[in-house]
């Protein structure tokens, strides 16, 4: 583990491999949040930062709905 990595590990009871997976799961949201941010800008427009409040709940209600929709789906296939 280099340490760079080591400075920010908070938990010292946690093992090499849980961090390294900790680490890998963290660049892999981080990789595929930023995708989906820069599809969001070119469908969408403007900053999402500029929306009101009820337009991010509005968004934000409708994201749930999508994610419940695919999680059914999912589990309909298993």
């Amino acid at each position: 583990m280099n340490a760079i990595r080591m400075k920010s590990k908070k938990y010292t009871d946690m093992t090499s491999e849980q961090y390294e997976h900790i680490m890998k799961l963290n660049q892999q949201f981080a990789d595929e949040a930023t995708e989906k941010y820069e599809k969001g800008c070119i469908e969408h427009g403007g900053g999402m930062w500029n929306m009101t409040k009820e337009e991010l709940l509005d968004e934000a209600i409708q994201e749930a709905i999508d994610q419940v929709i695919y999680l059914m789906t999912l589990r309909d296939k298993l």
